[in-house]
């Protein structure tokens, strides 16, 4: 059977009849969107007897996802669909002409498709390798739960991208960084559920403002600088990423038939926008979780000898990933392409030589991966110069001093586009990456997303909506 044939079965959420959607039916949209995904983060999966990834909290973060709910998948398969279409078509494997309408709506199709195949195969891997362990009888109805959280995510990042701002999958992921970036700052309440103000002189709160105004109280100078720390890399990091992200290169256009009608095309310096790094860490993420799961469920394999030795023997193909202790990977590749806080170690007297080469590694893999992320998200989602030179020109506008000719557009374009991507692509890995090392409240890449995210949806209400927002809301928006 045809692919487009099966493209057909696979429902859709149906795009807007109008051009243009208006600012209160996009608000509407995004703010649903966004209540239903806190509302599924906090429905636990029944029939779940341990989470063996509520160690990897930090991390799901960057999938958009709260490990234990029903949206366990999160983003997970979504990127990783992107991930492995996009080098399939970046190697030429696979030759798909993403500058005309049908091979978009074909490269659509093809990654709804893995996009479902992932849900599957992500679901029956976290319960079968014991990520998220049923109770007995269970595991098909995880599983099936798993698939339902997953489609759910799929289908609620299709309806804000058609009928809200941004994408779906950039309105998870910047709700849970936001999340967890304040509760980092103030969160008040201990592991054991008690709340630390009723007690402020004895009870420690797990906040970093908290604790450093503990620290303070009781003279503790080890907390206090620890605390201090995160705080100050935290905000030196915010400012860094606003800095960057105000950068721009302009073009000048001109109105080819109009005189004195003069425009600027802006690039931005972070050409691909967040792309490259959610797909960076996201990969990462994804090494991390699947060699911690597939050591556990291997574990007793090795032990026992012969009862489950295809689990053992699938496990020795992976055996590069490396070895875990309570999910933390201590050798292998899951080992030096993660990150340890350098900060923490060096305040607490516990730095060692091999934690300053794996950061090392880890910011060489952060920027290798954000540039080569970069160039293949910007060649084939219709930003390179082709395609940009091709919008400009349909729209009547060419560049000052050069006649009306789309190959003269795209010749001038492609001095900025690629020069652009690649210096963005290395900029926002290694944003990433060193502020995963020095112990930020939240990861680099959280930082990176939550400030580019909401940049974004700013830029986008300005531009597009500023006719039709409040009078209010418009004299805000354009402070």
């Amino acid at each position: 059977m045809d692919l487009r044939g099966i493209f057909k079965f696979i429902p859709e959420v149906k795009s807007p009849d109008e051009k243009k959607v208006s600012f209160s039916v996009k608000l509407k949209w995004t703010l649903i969107i966004l209540v239903s995904f806190f509302v599924l983060a906090n429905i636990p999966l029944f029939g779940l007897s341990n989470n063996a990834l509520e160690r990897f909290k930090y991390l799901a973060i960057i999938l958009g996802t709260d490990f234990g709910s029903i949206i366990s998948l999160g983003i997970g398969p979504i990127v990783m669909a992107s991930v492995i279409l996009q080098l399939l078509t970046g190697s030429g494997i696979l030759n798909i002409d993403t500058t005309s309408v049908e091979g978009r709506k074909f490269f659509q199709g093809i990654q709804k498709i893995l996009t479902l195949f992932f849900i599957i195969f992500e679901a029956l891997i976290y319960v079968l390798m014991q990520g998220l362990q049923a109770s007995p009888g269970l595991a098909p109805l995880l599983i099936f739960q798993l698939i339902l959280g997953g489609i759910a995510i799929y289908y609620m990042d299709e309806v804000t991208s058609k009928w809200g701002f941004g994408s779906g999958i950039s309105l998870f992921i910047a709700a849970g960084a936001s999340w967890h970036l304040i509760t980092s700052a103030i969160q008040f309440v201990n592991q054991e559920g008690r709340n630390c103000l009723l007690d402020f002189g004895k009870t420690a709160c797990p906040g970093k403002i908290f604790v450093l105004i503990q620290a303070v109280i009781n003279k503790y100078p080890t907390e206090l600088i620890s605390a201090a720390g995160a705080i100050i890399a935290t905000v030196i990091i915010f400012l860094v990423i606003v800095w960057a992200q105000s950068l721009k290169v302009e073009v000048p256009l001109s109105m080819g038939r109009i005189r004195g009608y003069n425009v600027k095309w802006p690039l931005s310096f972070f050409y691909a926008s967040n792309i490259p790094v959610i797909l960076t860490a996201a990969l990462v993420v994804s090494f991390q979780v699947f060699g911690g799961i597939l050591e556990n469920a291997a574990a007793p394999c090795f032990i026992v000898g012969g009862t489950c030795a295809g689990i053992a023997k699938f496990a020795s193909y992976f055996g590069f990933l490396g070895h875990f202790i309570d999910g933390q990977p201590i050798s292998g590749l899951a080992f030096w392409m993660g990150s340890t806080n350098l900060l923490e170690l060096i305040i607490r007297g516990g730095f060692l030589l091999k934690y300053l080469l794996q950061g090392l590694t880890h910011i060489l893999f952060y920027v290798v991966l954000s540039t080569l992320f970069a160039v293949f998200w910007v060649k084939t989602s219709g930003m390179d110069s082709k395609a940009q030179a091709n919008k400009i020109s349909s729209s009547g506008l060419q560049i000052s001093g050069f006649r009306q000719d789309e190959r003269v557009l795209e010749s001038i374009l492609d001095r900025y586009i690629m020069p652009l991507t690649v210096m963005g692509g290395i900029a926002i890995g290694f944003l990433a990456s060193v502020t995963n090392l020095m112990g930020a409240l939240t990861s680099g890449t959280a930082i990176l997303l939550v400030v580019m995210i909401f940049f974004q949806f700013y830029q986008n209400i300005v531009q597009q909506h500023q006719t039709d927002m409040n009078p209010a809301l418009r004299k805000f928006m354009k402070t």
